[in-house]
């Protein structure tokens, strides 16, 4: 019996040339919607890590403790990533679809938003833990803020880049997901084959997730490595 299911699992086309239910190649019928969707996917997760991230730079100096020009900007800086990240991607998408409307663009807003925040907290950690001699140095020789965030604290960015490729492996899986109210992406087609019932299409759809997430990991994983080295590498 097992054997006969592997059979028809690993069938191609019938006499008609249509694909056979259960078969594989059915499963995978639409093949090139799927890496059509895929594609999307990937593209909205990385347009949404660059515009977070962006933003989380923005923020991450007047949010660092240490470095931050007054309490006020501080707390506002905190209070305001707080609410980026408090609030789940699905949740923005659901109401960013209801006021843009169905599609990519819904998605990315959701997701940059929460990495802002995420991103944002992450960074500035980075900057309270980083050194502040350089900084010390540039004030006393009468360097304002801005130029003191210049040109004090570029230690930074290697951890900065290695939290910014981890963000884009968790947004690709958001990606996924947010898909689910209309945002885009592979999820508007998982939630669809769902609906309809097929067991077959939902498989196929899961597999691709699957293998397209693990080869997103193992590519970041290796990026990560290269900026921050093994030794530094958790």
């Amino acid at each position: 019996m097992p054997n006969l299911e592997l059979d028809k699992l690993l069938l191609s086309r019938g006499d008609d040339g249509r694909a056979i239910p259960g078969s594989i190649a059915y499963w995978y019928s639409d093949f090139w919607t799927y890496i059509q969707l895929i594609v999307e996917t990937i593209f909205m997760a990385l347009t949404a890590t660059i515009i977070g991230a962006a933003a989380a730079f923005l923020l991450c100096f007047p949010a660092a403790r240490n470095l931050a020009p007054n309490s006020v900007i501080f707390l506002l800086s905190r209070r305001f990533m707080e609410i980026c990240r408090g609030v789940p991607e699905i949740l923005y998408a659901l109401v960013l679809v209801f006021a843009i409307g169905i599609g990519p663009l819904a998605g990315v807003v959701a997701i940059a938003i929460h990495t802002a925040g995420a991103l944002g907290k992450l960074f500035a950690e980075v900057n309270e833990n980083a050194s502040l001699r350089p900084v010390e140095g540039i004030r006393g020789v009468g360097g304002n803020w801005f130029e003191e965030m210049r040109y004090g604290v570029p230690q930074v960015m290697p951890n900065f880049v290695s939290y910014t490729l981890l963000r884009f492996e968790i947004n690709v899986r958001a990606s996924s997901i947010v898909g689910f109210v209309g945002a885009g992406g592979i999820g508007t087609e998982l939630n669809r084959v769902i609906s309809l019932y097929s067991d077959d299409r939902v498989v196929a759809v899961l597999l691709l997730i699957v293998l397209t997430v693990t080869l997103i990991d193992l590519l970041s994983e290796r990026l990560r490595t290269h900026f921050i080295g093994k030794e530094h590498f958790a």
